[in-house]
């Protein structure tokens, strides 16, 4: 599939170029930093039973003051106040939530007070800001910066997966926030730890607040149960994120318009009853009405659970959302604006706008305030976004930074994938690493190609395959495709995908919608700015992410199933290969997650009826632990209590890509015998080189 912005029209793109050449680009200022280890602070006993007393960079083509940017450039993200974050304790236990410690126990790197982080917020973090209020955000480093520690140290992975456990730390930051109100002594220091901060008037004001997030929070959770199609639950764990899943939720509960909830409550069927008499309906209308424009419409749910029984409201909740029940591992960064196509089932076009696109999309997950309505006639932003003429136009404000995602994808050009580095990991055997040249040519060359780090002018092919080619767990490639979700205020709006253009009638598939809608962000300038600087900077932003981004619209590679008019999203049942550079500081392996170590990839999936003396992937295994496991490489994955993997469940298979094992067939069908202890040793240390 190829989403339409990556090629808008001609004549905007020369009305953008000709006012670029006019008004120019104003540069970007970066505080200089000295500090080698780039604010990063040592723990001696880390969680785990690991530890680092120092931290190391790797040279990827960042100096200090490029990582330290990446760390703290906001792109619109708007947890919850900054005060707040700042005053919040940990529940039943002493001490802020925001501790390094606490901070830890998610995997959030802590930071050292630096001159662009003076509250030594931990990697990722950030003091964001919007409509002259101040937020606790995440900016992008907070899922792609990664750490290995090996013998005390620390050594830090610009752009490399991260550790983060995304879906506890939110939970927990709710639980505190419930803790805080009902503990009077916890309440007092809150307030008058708020108020000394001077944003906050009167303690019903922080009050007030404090209920508004929470119920936020707490809605957000509610929604974005983890549960296969069973009823069972799907735990994230460590290192792993439904974020399509959740992105794709919080657009239909900001698309959700009365027409949609009306019909729904209605309907006996849906809602498990002979359904609503009119009385009841317009009772519960009158409730949630005020509520469903602008940046309220996510409290939809919470109000709703003042009129509809617990079982109604979950009926309700199933019909307007999907679960987010297919973790992924966090993709690194390098190379990724080389690339002719992005995410693990290749979703997104990399040309034009579509980095943009991309960027938008992952604001929208981690929090972006979005200020979406209905309102009457139409504006430049309306037809930029192919919204179709009418009596109505769909205003997308919202607090996504545009200027600075296209900064961020300018800014990781000169990332670089980290080189094992022998003096602290050890030396490279390099007759194995010569053998293992010839095994990689062999088995694994057709799908991952070889690229230089260092070439500028490097571009990177993905290659998909069919996941029933693959063979690997199918859950995340299935939702992509299959998930549908109302349309809502998009209804009858035009998207267009690779194959033609998609009428969004009452249900859509929910990749369509999220198509549109970050097409219409991306079309809508900063509502912060006054008008003539609003869309000056607009204008600049857009052209400089043309002209700076050098992928065009291509077709797909590899085997495939394309898209066609019966199946537009045919070609997301796929799984994506690319370079495999700087693949030795990425564990876990394969999209999910679900093998610890490159050499545990390299072995088949027990099956019934194998030897119980042979070796296997393993079917369960600890995840949380940074200490690196220079053998097999990957993290260390048994000896400790961590968050427990379990392949078992669905989402989780850790079957599939088993090349090496004669498991999986090569792309021509062919399959290879399976390599054995020594060839795997030797693959595994031409691995380390790349």
């Amino acid at each position: 599939m190829k989403q339409s912005f990556a090629s808008p029209k001609k004549q905007l793109l020369s009305f953008i170029l000709t006012l670029f050449i006019f008004t120019g680009i104003s540069a970007c200022t970066l505080i200089p930093e000295t500090d080698p280890e780039r604010g990063a602070t040592t723990v001696t006993q880390d969680l785990f039973g690991d530890n680092y007393t120092t931290v190391k960079y790797l040279d990827q083509g960042w100096d200090i003051a490029d990582s330290l940017w990446f760390y703290t450039t906001t792109q619109g993200s708007n947890l919850m106040p900054y005060d707040f974050f700042m005053a919040l304790e940990q529940p039943k236990k002493p001490g802020l939530f925001r501790a390094d410690e606490n901070m830890n126990f998610y995997r959030y790197l802590p930071q050292k007070a630096t001159s662009s982080n003076p509250d030594a917020l931990p990697v990722g973090w950030v003091k964001d800001s919007y409509k002259d209020k101040e937020y606790i955000g995440l900016t992008c480093a907070a899922c792609h910066t990664g750490q290995i520690n090996y013998n005390g140290v620390g050594i830090r992975i610009d752009g490399g997966p991260a550790s983060a456990d995304m879906d506890s730390i939110m939970r927990d930051i709710t639980k505190a926030m419930h803790y805080t109100q009902r503990n009077e002594e916890v309440k007092n220091r809150f307030v008058k730890d708020v108020l000394a901060r001077g944003n906050y008037k009167s303690e019903a004001e922080v009050l007030e607040d404090l209920e508004k997030y929470k119920q936020r929070l707490s809605s957000y959770i509610t929604i974005n149960r983890s549960i296969d199609e069973d009823g069972n639950n799907v735990p994230y764990g460590y290192a792993r994120l439904d974020a399509f899943g959740r992105i794709y939720n919080r657009v239909l509960e900001h698309l959700v318009n009365d027409k949609v909830l009306k019909e729904l409550l209605s309907d006996g069927g849906a809602m498990g009853n002979t359904g609503m008499t009119e009385e009841e309906l317009d009772k519960i209308m009158r409730n949630v009405n005020q509520i469903m424009t602008g940046d309220q419409r996510d409290h939809l749910v919470e109000r709703l659970t003042q009129t509809l029984e617990w079982e109604q409201l979950g009926k309700l909740r199933q019909k307007l959302f999907n679960p987010p029940n297919a973790p992924v591992s966090y993709p690194f960064l390098w190379d990724i604006p080389q690339h002719d196509y992005v995410q693990w089932n290749g979703l997104a076009d990399n040309a034009g706008l579509g980095p943009l696109g991309r960027n938008t999309g992952e604001v929208i997950g981690v929090f972006g305030t979005l200020d979406w309505k209905e309102e009457k006639g139409f504006s430049i932003s309306t037809l930029i976004g192919g919204q179709a003429a009418g009596t109505k136009k769909i205003s997308f404000a919202s607090s996504v930074n545009v200027h600075n995602l296209s900064r961020i994808e300018s800014h990781l050009d000169k990332l670089q994938s980290p080189v094992w580095p022998e003096d602290i990991l050890g030396e490279i055997d390099k007759e194995r690493v010569f053998r293992g040249k010839l095994l990689f040519n062999q088995y694994c060359e057709s799908c991952h190609a070889r690229i230089d780090r260092s070439d500028p002018q490097r571009r990177i092919i993905a290659h998909m395959s069919r996941v029933s080619d693959v063979g690997t767990d199918p859950v995340m490639a299935r939702n992509g495709r299959e998930y549908q979700g109302y349309s809502g205020i998009l209804r009858n709006q035009y998207v267009s995908v690779g194959i033609g253009d998609i009428l969004l009638d009452q249900k859509a598939p929910v990749a369509a919608l999220l198509t549109k809608a970050t097409l219409n962000v991306v079309a809508t300038p900063d509502p912060d700015k006054w008008f003539l600087r609003r869309w000056a900077d607009w204008l600049v932003d857009i052209a400089t992410a043309f002209i700076r981004n050098k992928i065009n619209p291509s077709l797909k590679h590899g085997n495939y199933d394309p898209d066609t008019t019966v199946d537009p999203f045919a070609s997301l049942n796929a799984y994506k290969a690319r370079s495999l550079n700087g693949i030795w500081a990425t564990a876990p392996y394969l999209h999910n997650g679900s093998v610890p170590t490159l050499y545990d990839l390299l072995l088949p999936k027990k099956r019934e009826g194998d030897a119980e003396d042979d070796e296997y992937r393993p079917d369960e295994f600890q995840v949380g632990s940074r200490e690196f496991d220079t053998e097999k490489v990957g993290f260390k994955s048994e000896g400790y209590e961590g968050f427990t993997f379990d392949t078992r469940l669905k989402g989780n298979s850790n079957a599939g890509h088993e090349y090496s094992s004669g498991g999986t067939a090569q792309p021509d069908g062919k399959t290879l015998p399976e390599l054995n202890r020594e060839e795997r040793l030797d693959l595994l240390e031409y691995l380390k080189t790349l």
